[in-house]
């Protein structure tokens, strides 16, 4: 794990926007998707997205200033920066949509920005997984930059897929900005 170690070597006010930022944004999350909460308090709802928006965006781009420089390499580097890089694209379509009023398209952009919020939890899984299975943390490390947030964008795809095809709505949430 000395490889971890350069993450304070001048870069120790993004380790700790990242790590401490984070965390309000995977415990926000899941209020923002309670019916019940939007029907009932939209005002509630609207401040928690603004929180949540905000620890992305210092989370993200801490993470992303870290992707650049860590020490674990490109391999690791580009997934942690992929991740970081649409991470924010999907959080920054869902507040556009939000801002235009199209909520069916808000409401799918940040389902995909919330499948990447929960790579901080998926990330920690395979990493327990990988090693209890003897691979060395390192390796493991490599390759959670990647299992931790790819297949969660890709099962959040399918279940979109699937809703769009369910609804007959094709055109409702299309990944367009315009």
């Amino acid at each position: 794990m000395d490889f971890m170690a350069h993450h304070l070597d001048g870069n120790a006010l993004a380790l700790y926007g990242h790590i401490g930022v984070a965390p309000i944004a995977l415990a926000v999350m899941p209020f923002q998707f309670l019916s019940g909460l939007r029907a009932r308090r939209p005002a509630v709802h609207r401040w928690l997205g603004r929180l949540y928006v905000a620890a992305i965006l210092v989370s993200g781009l801490s993470g992303l200033q870290l992707a650049f420089y860590t020490t674990a390499g490109s391999f690791a580097g580009t997934g942690f920066a992929l991740l970081a890089v649409i991470w924010l694209g999907t959080t920054g379509a869902a507040l556009v949509f939000a801002l235009r009023r199209q909520f069916a398209r808000h409401r799918f952009w940040m389902l995909r920005s919330a499948a990447l919020t929960f790579a901080a939890v998926t990330l920690r899984v395979y990493l327990g997984i990988l090693t209890g299975l003897g691979v060395e943390f390192e390796t493991a490390y490599q390759l959670v930059a990647w299992l931790a947030w790819v297949p969660n964008a890709l099962v959040m795809e399918a279940y979109l897929w699937t809703e769009r095809q369910r609804k007959g709505a094709l055109t409702q949430a299309r990944p367009q900005l315009s």
